[in-house]
């Protein structure tokens, strides 16, 4: 019998409330059976009173080798301060493809229930690029980029996974109307790519007009391909839908690197308590296992989260209920069905 192979993981548990979260992720991955090592490293400021770098060439290193990481938050400074971490770690490792499904769990009433979305996020591009320059006093300019092969290759991400897992429709969310070059190329490669994938019904729809919709008919959308800031607002939009950004998973893919993480913030308010909910680095684990094709595992960690929300006995207070981080940590453990 071949003995099952052990994971290489890079681990970032980042700040605030990251290690509390981090640690029961990684307690519910161990306790599936499934085999990890993991390289531990500290990022942002932490990192810089440790190391002099906000991201140690130490963990790049482990990133490039093990081409999969996993991560906590990172607090970023507003207007100041150090770039921010998941943003420089995306373009160090073209990290081209922002994922992020939204999903209703069982036991929580939402005012949209029965949602199943896919969030295709460009990643590398768009306003994110940090081109910013002050051209005389009291004006600053910021320059967005949009490239045809960064377009191109986000727009074949989105219809290869849709094809591959029977989504059935895509929209490309634009501001075309007023950004007609950039946004322009952006829904040309779209368009161009759509023509290889028949089966996929191709619409699209403007910016803001798709935020009027996804608050009266979200159900009306399967799967959207969006350029960098549309995603990073339309993607946290989503996750209000289904109860907050604390429940939902995000993945950063690239050719050759993958970064897994959670998409809250790091909330130093409630870090160390042991109140926060880690079910959004769990379900972005979740994501993570799925990628390194280890899917009985993946599909037990769901069920076990699928059971404990739908029991309603063991959540976190965030979501209506009395546990710790730790306690709901138990329950997930619990939970898991045999192997």
């Amino acid at each position: 019998m071949t003995a099952p192979r052990t994971h290489k993981i890079t681990l970032i548990p980042g700040d605030g409330i990251g290690p509390e979260v981090t640690r029961a992720v990684v307690r519910i991955l161990e306790a599936t059976g499934v085999k990890f090592e993991w390289e531990r490293f500290a990022a942002g400021a932490e990192a810089f009173e440790i190391h002099g770098e906000y991201i140690p060439a130490a963990l790049c290193e482990s990133i490039e080798r093990n081409r999969i990481a996993l991560k906590g938050p990172v607090g970023t400074p507003i207007g100041g301060g150090f770039k921010s971490i998941n943003v420089t770690l995306r373009k160090k490792f073209d990290l081209f493809a922002n994922f992020r499904p939204i999903k209703n769990l069982p036991g929580l009433d939402t005012k949209f229930p029965n949602l199943d979305l896919i969030i295709v996020r460009e990643n590398t591009e768009g306003e994110y690029v940090g081109i910013e320059h002050e051209i005389i006093p009291g004006v600053v300019e910021s320059i967005k980029v949009i490239t045809e092969k960064g377009s191109t290759r986000i727009a074949k991400f989105a219809f290869e996974y849709a094809r591959k897992h029977g989504r059935k429709k895509i929209h490309s969310i634009h501001k075309a109307n007023i950004m007609k070059l950039s946004d322009g190329l952006f829904l040309e490669c779209a368009r161009r790519v759509s023509e290889g994938f028949p089966e996929i019904v191709y619409g699209e729809h403007i910016i803001d007009n798709t935020c009027m919709q996804m608050v009266m008919n979200p159900w009306q959308y399967d799967t959207l391909l969006l350029e960098n800031l549309y995603g990073d607002i339309v993607s946290d939009l989503c996750a209000g839908l289904v109860g907050g950004l604390g429940l939902v998973p995000g993945a950063n893919i690239g050719l050759e690197c993958a970064i897994f993480e959670a998409v809250h913030g790091s909330a130093p308010d409630i870090a160390g308590k042991d109140v926060a909910n880690p079910t959004a680095l769990l379900q972005s684990a979740v994501l993570m296992l799925r990628h390194i094709d280890e899917q009985a595992a993946a599909d037990r960690v769901q069920t076990a989260i699928e059971t404990v929300y739908g029991e309603r006995k063991t959540l976190t207070r965030d979501v209506g209920g009395k546990a710790g981080t730790t306690e709901f940590a138990d329950a997930i453990i619990a939970a898991l069905p045999p192997a």
